[in-house]
Order: structure tokens, then sequence, then C-alpha cells
């Protein structure tokens, strides 16, 4: 995307935790926000910072089940979508959706390779359950075999690469792999070639993308849970914004219908920063209203009777 010409960086913005008004610790952080043409916007730091994409990259990984049939094939519902799409939290509720995919696409449980968390009993229960039942439900529909799903080379992981290769008009070879938490491939992504990712799922222009988009907005529950930041933004903007969160202080937002993705990365990989940050952007954009920044702060930012969290800085131009 940016071959052959570096782009200068601005100003990063800064979280920093107050206690009682003084500060304790500090933040550092990066934003860029794209349109759905690959287009730089808004940036704060360097939109080619990379970092690991983590479990942003799930909508995307979905659309393995939504390009093939895999959907129609199995009578899959976008509640099965979302989950698939989902960091989820191991609830009964989101267990059942899970199990719901593998029944219906004919699969036992026990093919799924994620870890099973502490002090559970399943793999059912692994907030990456959703992803991998939904890789599995793929392989089957397409005849692919179920006990290496994981691999690089395996070719559920080839077109989920490949699909990602086409929407940022990047050689698929260039894309830099590495083992996320729970086993299947993340790549090693510049926040720029994120909020484009997030800008063209926002956007509704791909059908394919647009089926993940509706679960994910419709279906908020099941993509993170009850008090998490993903569900709370989406269920208070009620479908104008799609949410999704990742691990090391990674955090993407769309604004739908506008066709514009915001990708953040906390340097230090703080979660608590990263969501302050998100508020923050999404007000200064507008993209939120004065009282849902306020609903919001109230959880994310007010951290206690004697601690909260300020940010400094704002995006601007290149």
């Amino acid at each position: 995307m940016t071959r052959g010409r570096k782009i200068q960086a601005t100003a990063e913005l800064e979280v920093r935790l107050l206690r009682e008004g003084i500060t304790e610790s500090v933040h550092h952080a990066q934003a860029v926000i794209c349109d759905d043409r690959g287009r730089l916007l808004l940036c704060a730091g360097s939109p080619e910072t990379a970092t690991f994409a983590r479990s942003v990259l799930k909508p995307f990984q979905a659309i393995a089940v939504t390009a093939s049939g895999t959907l129609e094939r199995f009578n899959l519902s976008d509640r099965d979508l979302a989950i698939i799409c989902s960091s989820h939290r191991g609830t009964i509720e989101q267990v059942r959706q899970v199990f719901n995919i593998l029944w219906r696409s004919d699969v036992d449980p026990t093919a799924l390779q994620c870890p099973i968390p502490d002090g559970k009993q399943s793999r059912l229960q692994y907030n990456c359950s959703g992803k991998h039942a939904g890789m599995l439900a793929v392989s089957q529909q397409l005849g692919y075999p179920l006990n290496n799903y994981l691999h690089y080379n395996h070719p559920v992981q080839q077109l989920i690469l490949s699909k990602l290769a086409e929407l940022l008009k990047n050689p698929a070879e260039e894309f830099i792999p590495a083992r996320d938490d729970c086993g299947a491939p993340t790549y090693f992504m510049q926040l720029r070639q994120l909020a484009w990712l997030y800008a063209q799922l926002a956007s509704g222009g791909n059908l394919d993308m647009e089926r993940i988009l509706r679960a994910m907005t419709h279906h908020p529950t099941m993509v993170a849970g009850e008090g998490e930041f993903d569900t709370e933004l989406m269920r208070l903007t009620e479908g104008e914004l799609v949410s999704k969160t990742g691990a090391e202080g990674v955090q993407c937002i769309g604004r739908v219908g506008e066709g514009m993705g915001l990708a953040i990365k906390v340097m230090d990989g703080a979660k608590r920063a990263k969501y302050a940050i998100a508020i923050h952007v999404l007000r200064q954009m507008g993209w939120i209203s004065p009282s849902i920044a306020e609903n919001l702060a109230e959880t994310y930012i007010t951290l206690g009777r004697y601690k909260r969290l300020e940010v400094a800085g704002d995006l601007s131009m290149l």
C-alpha cells in the first residue's frame, strides 16, 4: 500500500491514568482513519506502524464462511455468524451457539483445536471457539481435512489469506503470519491496512461482508458479551458502528454506511487505554453523541472512586 514511499508520522496520542488528578501511569497510542478506497484521512502516529491483527481479523476470517456457501449448506443464522466473529466470554448462550454451528455442520466438538480455558472443561468455552467452528464448517462444506485446519497451508487458511489479499490489493505471499494464542494464523499488518479493512466492512459494498456486518451489529451480545466494550458500543449506537477488539492494545471500528474505518494500537498493549482512545476519537469525529460518550466513559474512563483515564492529543491530516 505504501510501497516506495515513507509517510511522515504525526504526534501520538497519550493516555494518562490519574489518581485524584495526579498522573500515575502513561500509555502511548497510535490511531488511523481510512476510507473504503484505502485513502488515509486522519492519523495520530504513523499509519505504517505494524502489529499483529489478533482478534480484529475475525470478521475477515469469517468471509470464508459467507463466500463458500457454508451458511446456506448448513442453514446457519446471523447469530451463528456473529459468534464466528466473536471474542466471547464463554457464557451458556454463547457456548450453545458455537455448538449449534458444529452440530449443523456434522462436526464433532472434539475436532476443535483451540485451547481449553483455565478452570473450564471444554474447548467450546474458549473465546475463539466460534472462529474455529467456522473454519471447521467451511472445511466440511468444501471437503477439506478437519484434523489440520490450523496449518498455514491448509486450504481454509489459504482461502482466508486470498480474501485478505484481495481486499487489501496486496500479494498473498507478502503477508507475514504468526500463531495467535488460539493456534490459528494471524497476520502482521499496518494500522492503515486494518483501518482500510474496517472501512470496507462498514461500507456494505461487498455482499459477503455485508452479511457479516449485519450479523455483528444485530447480535452484539454474541460478538463479546454483556458489559464488554464492543457489545456496548454497537448496542448504544444501534448499528451505526461495528466494533471489534483485539489483544495487545488493538481496537478497530467501522462507521457503517459511510465507508470509514478506525484502527488503534496502544504501544504497550494496555486494554484500558484503547477503550479510552476509542471514546476520545469517536467523540472527536462525531461518530458518537455526547450522551453515548458519557455513558461509555462511566465504565471505561472512570475506573473507580479515585482514578480515571485522560486522553491527550488529536488525529490530524498528514
